[in-house]
């Protein structure tokens, strides 16, 4: 599936939804390392963005998408639609984070994009 036929809309203009495939989902769990407890500690002392921790959640997410884009292509999806995020805390310290979305068979619709 390309990359670009993920959206959190509920369609894409220009296409139509020919088949809805069903529910779809990436799930990871991370915890944080005492390295980056340590890091991400000294970093609050000074304040502004925490690179430490803002780095483990892009990895994070990426990884959820990705699962979950392979998830929609062995269903036999081309596209998915109303994509979210969630995340919760499992215990102190590990949080899951949750990609999931609709699977669908799109097409083009006949009407191109305005």
């Amino acid at each position: 599936m390309q990359m670009n036929m993920v959206t959190t809309a509920f369609g894409f203009e220009g296409y139509r939804n020919v088949r809805n495939l069903g529910i779809v989902r990436g799930i990871t769990v991370r915890s944080r390392s005492v390295v980056g407890n340590f890091v991400g500690s000294l970093q609050t002392l000074v304040g502004g963005n925490i690179t430490v921790f803002t780095e483990l959640c892009e990895h994070a997410r990426e990884e959820a998408f990705n699962l979950m884009a392979q998830h929609a292509q062995q269903m036999g999806a081309n596209a998915v639609i109303g994509m979210r995020y969630d995340a919760n805390d499992v215990m102190d310290g590990v949080t899951e984070v949750l990609c999931y979305g609709t699977a669908v068979w799109i097409e083009p619709s006949g009407n191109p994009p305005a």
